[in-house]
């Protein structure tokens, strides 16, 4: 008999270990046998790149209401939709972001601008303003939502620049001439906290989400100080090179602060070391006048004078995502939502514009097999972006023409700048000593 060889295969192996299962596929992942497997890779890279510019549609909606520029947003603590806004009107308006509509509105809350919010236990919001009063207010959803009277009243010597609430606590903090304490069923402040030798304007101040009881401010002086309401006094701070207009603690990491300095750069600071900051972030061209973190503590949004808002990496200080439109002027507050997937800014306009946090991210319900596919690209475009023409592709963004050219002007003279130090360095004295890294320049000195 003559012995034939076959090849058989076990059927299990080629189908479907359950009903509804994808059908199993086997692969050669020998380079010999697929010469080309890179090639195709770069290509799907590659238009996966382009794919992510086109699709590239950051802007969702505006809130209106305000008749004036939006001053300050601040977002419910476990909410994902309840935002409030304060314009230079001295209205208040209580948004629902997913519904897009008023919750509620409050006209005339203060006497000129509404310069600080942040909510309170149990439905309630605090305001403060230029008119030297702090007022709370019940922000629960009603029928009647133009009711316009407080729920309690704490009336100051000077106007207030910033609030913010004590995460646990029912205390909270203002920013005036001096940083104050107050507690919420007392109506004058229970403590007052300032730098023995500090004669300046304090611009805002936040409480630390992890350590509660210490609390950052900055201040018109140029100064970031640190203080702890057990001890009732400031611990610490720092003189920078130029003042900052604001300031955010991060979420994830206790002790790294955020500042938006009016040197047109974002600088984080770890409080444990004050000296230099640990990144300095480049892309504005004027002021920045805001700036909060995104809840996972992996990105921050800015908004600037500029009339731009940028969308930053954490830890990577150039080539930030950067959102414009025609219309909206100088960017004055800017917060993530709780859901870190988008981004509200206010502006001189009077708007409240709601962005997505990534430019590309399509809204509503995606598949099973679409998630597959976004994150395959996602993958490809990590891997590829190094390749001129991928990175090419990534870091490509459109500027208005007037925000190109201030940037191009702010080069050319950093770039003299440089040329000049160089010269000086090479032809006097001054070259003897190594020159100082960029770091190194921002704070002028540390204070106990």
């Amino acid at each position: 008999m003559v012995k034939i060889s076959v090849l058989q295969h076990a059927p299990s192996v080629h189908l479907p270990a359950r009903p509804g299962d994808p059908t199993p596929t086997t692969r050669n992942l020998d380079p010999l046998m697929h010469p080309f497997a890179r090639a195709r890779e770069r290509n799907r890279a590659l238009n996966a790149a382009k794919m992510d510019r086109l699709f590239a549609k950051p802007f969702v909606g505006a809130l209106e209401g305000h008749i004036d520029a939006v001053e300050v947003l601040c977002k419910k603590p476990g909410s994902l939709s309840a935002v409030a806004s304060g314009s230079w009107d001295g209205g208040i308006i209580l948004h629902n972001v997913s519904e897009r509509k008023h919750i509620r509105r409050i006209q005339g809350a203060h006497k000129g601008k509404v310069s600080g919010l942040c909510f309170a236990q149990d439905d309630r919001l605090l305001s403060c303003g230029v008119d030297s009063k702090i007022k709370l207010w019940d922000a629960s959803p009603q029928d009647d939502i133009t009711e316009q009277r407080p729920l309690n009243e704490y009336p100051g010597k000077s106007a207030f620049n910033s609030i913010d609430h004590h995460r646990s606590d029912p205390l909270f903090a203002t920013a005036s001439n001096i940083v104050q304490i107050w507690d919420e069923t007392k109506s004058a402040a229970i403590s007052n906290l300032t730098f023995p030798t500090s004669t300046e304007t304090i611009t805002s101040v936040r409480f630390n989400l992890s350590e509660t009881s210490v609390l950052g401010s900055i201040g018109s002086d140029r100064t970031f100080t640190l203080y702890d309401i057990r001890t009732g006094k400031a611990e610490r701070r720092v003189v920078m090179q130029m003042s900052s207009n604001a300031l955010a603690w991060s979420p994830t990491f206790p002790t790294n602060v955020l500042l938006a300095s009016e040197d047109h750069n974002l600088y984080t600071f770890d409080v444990r070391q004050l000296k230099t900051p640990t990144h300095i972030y480049k892309g504005h061209v004027a002021a920045v006048m805001s700036c909060d973190w995104s809840p996972t503590g992996l990105d921050f949004v800015s908004g600037g004078w500029d009339r731009t808002v940028r969308i930053w990496k954490e830890g990577q200080g150039t080539a930030p995502e950067v959102y414009h439109t025609k219309r909206m002027q100088r960017v004055s507050s800017s917060i993530f939502t709780a859901d870190a997937r988008f981004v509200l800014t206010g502006s001189d306009d009077g708007n409240v514009r709601i962005w997505k946090a990534k430019a590309s991210e399509k809204l509503g319900i995606i598949t099973a097999r679409e998630r597959a596919a976004i994150e395959y690209r996602d993958t490809l475009k990590d891997r590829w972006k190094h390749d001129s023409e991928v990175g090419r592709i990534q870091r490509n963004r459109h500027l208005p023409k007037p925000v190109y050219q201030a940037a191009k002007l702010k080069r050319t003279m950093l770039d003299t700048r440089a040329v000049k130090e160089e010269r000086r360095r090479k032809h006097t004295r001054a070259g003897e000593n190594k020159p100082n890294a960029e770091r190194k320049k921002v704070v002028i000195s540390e204070q106990t």
